[in-house]
């Protein structure tokens, strides 16, 4: 008779699960090491590289280190590539400020697991409210952001644009954790922007012909989502491709980078290109060559972060020189590892887990969560930018309630009235309007 093992509903294995509770009672972090590289053709390529940040916002939610008091139980990892267009006002407003719209939007008090599950929504929340800030400095300049988050062994890949991050485990598995929102490359968002009021085409010529990407009109910009570029059109939304998924403590690197990587290397040939290298030497090596096949035709930047099993866990990985890398990142049957390096270093079999993954552009389906974790949150609370409501005040994510109405707690999240206009700006719902009004009057 064949015989299975049992899993749980995530699918990992049970007998990974067991030899968690003996190996792991207390989960110890990775390490973080982690390197970046950069040339630079317009100066509009920013970085926000932090080992250690504080769960709270405030200045020290992004200060180098995390600050002085930051201990490791209560700090996570962030970093991130803001690739501006059109000049570089986006991308710096950006960089300061997104991290501290994503943390205030999680409520305190909450456990490890729960911080983790309320962090997608935070993540939507902090993008959006960014973009909508960010348009009362009335400047024309947009940014793609590609933004990690590390607690523990779970990773939360946050990206609008066209700057990618992909995950190689230790076993030498490649997972994308980022969507690409080139127009030319999603056809979904081609019919949303279209939907919305948007026009996409290409560049035209003499004699009708187009050339060139898919772009949006007005503005011409080549991209569905983005931070910023007001001047282009509401249905251009700050709206991210969230992915959260959490490594076995074998480890894994990410590879983060903005499209001047991309559109020279293939993801797997910039892997290749890494073999054998500690961090900062691999982004090093990645933009070296994609700056040598394609040449300097964009800003190119790379971050290379390595998680990697603490000490204790590992005894057999050697951690400084070369070999350590070469042996942690070269790709290798999964059962290669003996029965006795796992007993003696608890380490697990190489399982990613995916935990959650959601790109729809819509707030009602990305700011709704379900009970008991949608429970989380504050209920008279804008999802959005947080501002705090009396009840009747917010207007549900999922249409207009009347103001008679007595306030259904289930009708919620609920939004203020600026977060609602700017909600229906991006459903392309404001442009409709003004063009039934524009039809009557004729």
């Amino acid at each position: 008779m064949e015989v299975h093992a049992d899993v749980d509903g995530s699918g990992v294995p049970l007998a990974v699960l067991l030899k968690r509770e003996l190996c792991n009672q207390k989960v110890e972090k990775p390490d973080i090491l982690f390197g970046e590289a950069n040339k630079s053709k317009k100066g509009e390529d920013f970085t926000l590289l932090r080992a250690k940040c504080h769960r709270s916002p405030g200045e020290g939610a992004t200060a180098a280190g995390g600050g002085q008091n930051a201990g490791d139980d209560d700090t996570i990892s962030v970093f991130a590539i803001f690739d501006g267009h059109n000049g570089s006002a986006a991308a710096i407003y950006t960089r300061k400020n997104l991290m501290n719209n994503v943390l205030a939007a999680i409520p305190t008090n909450l456990t490890s697991e729960e911080w983790t599950a309320a962090l997608p929504r935070a993540l939507v929340a902090g993008f959006v409210k960014t973009d909508k800030d960010f348009q009362t400095k009335a400047v024309r300049s947009g940014t793609t952001v590609t933004f990690v988050i590390i607690d523990g062994w779970v990773v939360t890949v946050a990206s609008v644009g066209d700057s990618r991050c992909i995950l190689e485990s230790a076993e030498g598995t490649v997972y994308f954790l980022s969507a690409d929102h080139r127009l030319d490359a999603n056809e979904e968002e081609v019919e949303r922007v279209t939907a919305s009021g948007g026009e996409v085409g290409r560049i035209n010529i003499a004699g009708g012909a187009g050339i060139g990407p898919l772009r949006c009109w007005p503005g011409g910009l080549c991209l569905s989502r983005s931070i910023g570029d007001t001047d282009v059109g509401e249905f251009i939304v700050p709206v991210p491709h969230v992915k959260q998924v959490k490594l076995s403590n074998a480890g894994g690197r990410l590879v983060i980078a903005s499209d001047g990587v991309w559109d020279a290397l293939r993801f797997q040939e910039a892997l290749n290109y890494t073999r054998g290298l500690p961090a900062e030497a691999a982004a090093n090596r990645i933009v070296k060559e994609a700056v040598t096949s394609k040449g300097l035709r964009d800003d190119t930047t790379c971050i290379v972060v390595d998680i990697l099993p603490p000490e204790k866990l590992s005894p057999p990985l050697k951690r400084h020189g070369k070999g350590g890398i070469k042996a942690l990142f070269r790709r290798r049957p999964s059962d290669e590892m003996s029965e006795d390096q796992m007993d003696r270093g608890c380490l697990e079999p190489d399982v990613v887990e995916e935990i959650y993954e959601e790109g729809s552009a819509m707030l009602a389906q990305r700011l709704n969560i379900n009970y008991p974790s949608g429970n989380m949150f504050k209920l008279h609370d804008c999802a959005v930018c947080q501002l705090e409501m009396k009840p009747g005040e917010g207007i549900s994510v999922h249409g207009n309630m009347p103001k008679h109405s007595r306030v259904d707690p289930w009708g919620g999240p609920f939004l203020c009235s600026s977060c609602q206009v700017k909600k229906e700006a991006m459903e392309g719902k404001l442009h409709s309007r003004s063009t039934d009004v524009f039809t009557q009057n004729l």
